[in-house]
């Protein structure tokens, strides 16, 4: 997680006053619950809220920690030095360490998955727009990265919104699984606390009660939720790699925005390069590699080990933090890609209608040639415009064995561009509704 590519609303769910903040309100709700019970005195739980408000100091925590080598333990001792050591001697009352670490943990990625749905929110509504913007601009399609048959640059942002919608359906069941909290004590058996502190502290803070905690929460919740990030990376990384071919030079049907004073080479000055979706592709790379982690986190040892710790404290951050960059930053591209039309064309036209194979070959079937015959009266004409630069239609109205079967009207009816985008309607109906 570096400042270049990091957003500050996500950087600040991450950061120790956030955690530290979260810490408190787990553990003075928890006194509440547990003063409802009667197990310990009203007043102790009310002065732990005088805590409130109050900025706790991450360098006085940071040297309690350095001499007791425990992180929770440095932090209600901190506590205790705010609220009074009488006071606060009924804080932490039954639970262990992973009943804060583990319910912040959920809190602080259920905040990171609230900022992700908006950014994805947002990019969709690019894609949309880009996508009605250019529904009927022609295009070649391709496969294996070679010229197949037409398409539009409309169909082209409208698959990538239908897969982000995807992506935004799988981000909101990941935060609604990942939005569980507990407080159960040792081993998870509510020996030393009640059920009824978990549920407070769940209801106060926006979770739900975790049907059966081992001391931890289970990871396989997480495994889940890093890897549809790793999955929406994917996904960023697809799109990127499309702008990415667009700009290509001897493509050049859309590029990255490119400002005024904006250099692209230090050595050559005409360069124009895809620096922004080029490190898209980076950081996708980098948001995929936490998956793996988070996967082998679920395995742990009986009740709990800590082998998982200090994965998290990594990933959970990076992920989130380069994920959020990346979101934004794509939304950015794609509001302000420059699409050239023309150029489009000039690519449609550039094997002089030799995209219009199937057509002809379809044509041919349904008068009675063979499938057979027929691949191989298109394929020797095709042949000729790949290796002479000659016109696809010409080649096919002089071939003796075509016309025997295809009158010339037939044949130039099938180079009519408008019959591979009569169902661009039916398409975008289906991945933005009727309207």
């Amino acid at each position: 997680m570096i400042p270049r590519y990091s957003r500050p609303d996500m950087v600040a769910i991450w950061a120790p006053e956030t955690k530290f903040r979260i810490w408190f309100e787990i553990e003075a709700h928890a006194c509440d619950a547990q003063a409802d019970l009667g197990v310990i005195p009203r007043e102790n739980a009310e002065a732990v809220w005088t805590a409130d408000g109050v900025a706790f100091d991450v360098s006085r925590i940071d040297e309690i920690e350095a001499v007791t080598k425990h992180d929770v333990i440095a932090f209600l001792t901190h506590l205790a030095e705010i609220v009074g050591a009488d006071e606060a001697r009924f804080v932490h009352q039954g639970m262990t360490s992973s009943d804060v670490l583990d319910t912040t943990f959920n809190i602080q990625l259920t905040r990171a998955a609230d900022i992700l749905i908006t950014d994805l929110e947002a990019l969709l509504a690019a894609l949309k727009r880009r996508a009605l913007e250019h529904k009927d601009t022609v295009r070649i399609g391709r496969s294996h990265g070679i010229h197949a048959e037409p398409t539009t640059m409309g169909l082209t942002f409208a698959r990538f919104y239908a897969e982000m919608d995807r992506n935004l359906q799988r981000m909101k069941i990941a935060r609604q699984e990942i939005a569980t909290g507990a407080i159960s004590g040792a081993v998870g058996t509510f020996a030393n606390i009640d059920p009824a502190v978990e549920a407070h502290v769940c209801d106060k803070l926006g979770l739900i009660p975790e049907p059966i905690s081992t001391q931890v929460i289970p990871r396989d919740r997480h495994a889940a939720f890093f890897a549809t990030l790793g999955v929406i990376a994917s996904s960023v990384e697809n799109l990127a790699t499309e702008i990415r071919h667009m700009q290509r030079t001897e493509v050049l049907e859309a590029e990255e925005f490119f400002s005024a004073g904006q250099k692209g080479s230090s050595a050559m000055p005409h360069k124009r390069n895809p620096v922004l979706t080029e490190n898209l592709t980076g950081l996708a790379r980098l948001v995929r590699s936490m998956a793996l982690p988070a996967m082998e986190n679920v395995a742990l040892w009986h009740e709990r080990d800590i082998s998982h710790s200090s994965v998290e404290r990594n990933i959970g951050p990076d992920a989130t933090v380069t994920l959020d960059f990346a979101l934004a930053r794509l939304t950015n591209v794609v509001e302000k890609l420059v699409v050239y039309p023309e150029h489009m064309m000039r690519n449609m036209n550039q094997y002089k209608g030799l995209v219009m194979s199937q057509r002809v070959l379809l044509a041919l079937t349904q008068k009675g040639a063979s499938r057979e015959a027929a691949y191989a009266m298109v394929q020797r004409n095709a042949m000729k415009v790949w290796e002479e630069g000659r016109d696809f239609q010409t080649e096919l109205a002089a071939d003796p064995e075509v016309t025997a079967i295809l009158s010339q009207d037939e044949i130039a009816e099938k180079f009519d561009l408008g019959y591979h985008t009569k169902h661009v309607d039916t398409i975008f109906a289906r991945v933005f509704g009727e309207d």
